[in-house]
């Protein structure tokens, strides 16, 4: 005998909701992958909440609280989605893969699978233009030390190149040349200094070049195949100046940015201590000022996790456009039930 919880459907929910007076909000089932999840979409669907459409963000199942993207869409997509049953995923590599497996073509032809189109929300969170601000919220310390905006772009551009091997490798169902693990080894911040930032992105530079030359001379059948792949992704919204949207998010995150940011948040800190110093009449007034200070802190890596700002993103803006579609689809409906 099937479970109740098996009829529950896209079709049943749009049931249910033509039972409710005419006014009522019309109910929308959103299944995230996880609970860390539930406040990005959450915050996402804020935005559409409205006398006509509530959205209900919620876990496929208790039983699969661990399972990840494709376990939730297997749980509930198919017949099951619909307009009223909608799945909201991260990217991963699935959106650029364009169809090279079978979780891909789910991602890329179910318009009831939204998706982060960054690889997942945390890129969306390590948003270049906010990081500034993620610092002078961490340190309560307004000082520029250096251009991360620029810094990120640099960066990006200088991976680029080597992600689309890694692209192009992975439509080839080739994870063993190289695996995204290694190429996030590679593209990782080994090192960074305030004083010399441009030190870092020759290191980056270097490596990323070597391991170019190395699929180069390996695969030469492939380099025509490669340049062609570079400009089908700056078509498809990836452009080589926001890379870091669409390499793995943890990476990005812990690897990168953080990497990044603790460093000028120390020397923030450290440039507000010696101004509460210079500053203080006294002893005792030094040791009040400075024990306010730094109850005021706040942990960077806890604010970037916090970051809500990046809702005028590329990736945050194509995910409204598809939200937007979607609920273009209910006036649709409503006008021909009206004809």
């Amino acid at each position: 005998m099937k479970k109740l919880t098996e009829y529950l459907n896209s079709q049943f929910i749009e049931a249910a909701n033509a039972l409710r007076p005419k006014r009522a909000q019309h109910r929308i089932i959103a299944y995230v992958e996880s609970y860390d999840d539930i406040s990005f979409w959450r915050s996402v669907f804020d935005d559409y909440e409205s006398e006509k459409f509530h959205f209900e963000v919620m876990l496929p199942a208790r039983s699969s609280l661990t399972k990840g993207k494709k376990q939730a869409m297997m749980n509930m997509l198919g017949k099951a989605s619909g307009r009223n049953m909608i799945a909201c995923v991260d990217s991963d590599y699935d959106y650029l893969l364009q169809g090279a497996t079978s979780t891909s073509r789910q991602l890329i032809s179910n318009p009831y699978i939204l998706h982060t189109y960054a690889y997942a929300i945390e890129n969306l969170k390590c948003n270049a233009d906010s990081l500034k601000q993620v610092c002078v919220l961490s340190t309560l310390n307004d000082q520029s030390v250096i251009n991360l905006k620029e810094f990120m772009k640099l960066y990006s551009q200088i991976c680029f190149p080597l992600f689309a091997w890694n692209i192009l490798l992975y439509r080839m169902h080739d994870t063993g040349t190289m695996s995204m693990l290694h190429f996030c080894e590679i593209v990782r911040l080994t090192s960074f200094s305030i004083g010399k930032p441009a030190f870092s992105l020759q290191q980056l530079s270097n490596r990323v070049t070597h391991n170019i030359q190395k699929l180069e001379k390996q695969f030469p059948q492939y380099i025509e195949k490669h340049k062609a792949l570079m400009e089908e992704l700056a078509a498809m919204g990836v452009s080589p100046d926001e890379t870091y949207f669409y390499i793995q998010g943890h990476h990005i995150m812990n690897n990168v940015v953080l990497r990044l940011l603790s460093p000028i948040c120390r020397h923030l800190r450290n440039k507000r201590e010696e101004e509460i110093q210079r500053l203080a009449y006294h002893r005792q007034q030094y040791n009040n000022e400075l024990s306010s200070y730094r109850h005021s802190q706040c942990d960077v890596a806890l604010m970037l996790n916090k970051n809500t700002d990046f809702k005028e993103t590329t990736p945050y803006l194509r995910l409204k456009a598809d939200i937007e579609r979607l609920l273009n689809e209910f006036d649709g409906k409503n006008r021909e039930q009206g004809s």
